[in-house]
């Protein structure tokens, strides 16, 4: 019998060398080949091609059909028990599909997916299988949150065999894989967590998901980088993929979607962890300026879109001077280059001696921004820490910058604008390009249409 031999396998494109290579030859990924061994006999290397079909095909040869012959499916939701989580989802759990759940450890992917169970158990049958933990640690865990689903059903197994035989045996509704990592199939030669076996495992159960219309979900581990551990293909094959972030030292999670087949992924669900579990968090823009202080420099609130949702996010800023030859700059919840940016924009437009002072940006709460709506608030905070005016408690502040130093139009103007009106604040300041196209006329609030940031600064010095 001849003895297993060592290859090396792309975690990105998942492209096999006989030794190891600092970049892929085949997608020029740096540093993305990883170590398997792998069994010579056809038979141990994973299934055969004809099981590798997709569930769609049948056993003999499929035929291309007239499109307007297709018919259009109707996706079948359940409710989770969380309304953010079945926000993020596109409206809840999605007959037949699989939805992978990745996050940093001890994040609450755990306690989350058991709140889940203890719903989804109450009017379907649903299957919890645990590679990680025991039996008793998850009745500790279940106790301490209440969890009492008369249809739930706990699996203490890795093996992918008789896993799919005590689903076979059970014939569940909802599957929950806590993790994909952790499960192992006896006909690879391979250990737990490597490519191949997350990438068939994986695959095993995406096509006992569509076979039988089985809700499934799967937990991932996550790398160093932050990504998704094992191949990128995992991503692909599954049909919605979703990010549990927070800090473990702070009380807010936030789930957002990166892929959604059945829903958009611009969506967040914010949640609170409590001793009992994971709380919902129904208004997070009072949670984010729940500690916001008054009459202090460097403090300026704006109105974020997630998806549909509009957020008051607060962003502080501090410029002090630096005795050294380089300045420091540093940005949290805010892109680090966007920082760069705006910081050129300002002392060339403006004047302004950035470059004598360190800088530091931070967005409360944990939340990441990304939209260029945020640019001018990033503006306005940079000002006043520098020049030590205060920007008004009750001014909001919502635009774009561009690098002649204009404020461009944004998306969604009157929603943002009523949220700030519904958290009490009274002025606004906007994009003269969004009340040029539509003048706004809400009551409650004073609109200051601004066509450049030179106004930013007179709107500044005039409070003073």
């Amino acid at each position: 019998m001849k003895t297993p031999k060592t290859i090396f396998v792309c975690t990105e494109c998942g492209a096999r060398s006989p030794k190891w290579l600092g970049k892929c030859p085949h997608c020029g990924r740096w540093n993305t080949l990883a170590e398997e061994v792998v069994s010579p006999e056809p038979e141990e290397t994973g299934r055969s091609p004809a099981s590798r079909r997709p569930p769609s095909a049948t056993a003999g040869e499929s035929h291309a059909v007239p499109f307007t012959g297709l018919n259009e499916p109707a996706y079948m939701r359940s409710e989770t028990g969380l309304g953010e989580l079945d926000r993020v989802l596109g409206g809840g759990l999605v007959l037949g599909s699989v939805v992978l759940l990745a996050g940093e450890p001890g994040i609450g992917k755990s306690t989350l997916l058991m709140q889940i169970s203890d719903c989804l158990g109450q009017s379907r049958k649903v299957l919890y299988v645990s590679g990680e933990e025991s039996g008793g640690q998850l009745k500790l865990r279940a106790r301490r949150l209440g969890v009492s689903g008369e249809h739930l059903f706990i699996l203490t197994e890795t093996n992918l065999e008789h896993i799919l035989a005590e689903a076979d045996a059970l014939r569940p509704e909802v599957m929950i894989l806590d993790s994909i990592q952790t499960i192992y199939s006896d006909r690879i030669n391979s250990a737990p967590g490597s490519i191949t076996q997350v990438r068939e495992c994986a695959l095993t159960f995406i096509n006992k998901a569509k076979a039988e219309g089985i809700s499934m979900l799967l937990v991932g581990h996550v790398n160093k980088e932050g990504g998704i551990a094992g191949p990128k293909v995992l991503e692909h094959m599954v049909d919605a993929v979703l990010y549990f972030e927070g800090e473990r030292q702070q009380a807010y999670r936030i789930i957002r979607a990166v892929k959604n087949r059945y829903g958009s992924t611009n969506e967040i669900g914010v949640f609170e962890m409590t001793d009992k579990g994971l709380d919902e968090v129904a208004n997070p823009s009072e949670m984010l300026l729940s500690g916001r202080p008054k009459q202090v420099s460097g403090n300026c609130a704006l109105c974020t879109m997630e998806g549909t949702r509009p957020l008051i996010a607060e962003i502080q800023a501090l410029v002090t001077p630096t005795v050294f030859p380089s300045p420091r700059r540093t940005a949290n919840g805010v892109d680090y280059n966007r920082l760069y940016l705006i910081l050129a924009v300002l002392e060339k437009r403006l004047g302004l001696k950035f470059y004598q002072n360190d800088v530091y940006l931070n967005v409360i709460g944990g939340l990441s921004i990304g939209e260029p709506a945020a640019d001018l608030a990033m503006a306005t905070s940079l000002i006043s820490s520098l020049t030590d005016r205060v920007v008004p408690d009750e001014l909001m502040v919502i635009g774009e910058l561009g690098l002649a130093g204009e404020v461009r139009s944004v998306s969604n103007l009157e929603q943002r604008v009523h949220e700030a009106v519904r958290l009490g604040f009274t002025r606004a300041i906007v994009p003269f390009r969004n009340v040029e196209k539509r003048p706004m006329n809400i009551q409650g609030v004073e609109v200051i249409p601004v066509r450049s940031v030179y106004e930013i600064l007179k709107t500044l010095k005039a409070q003073t």
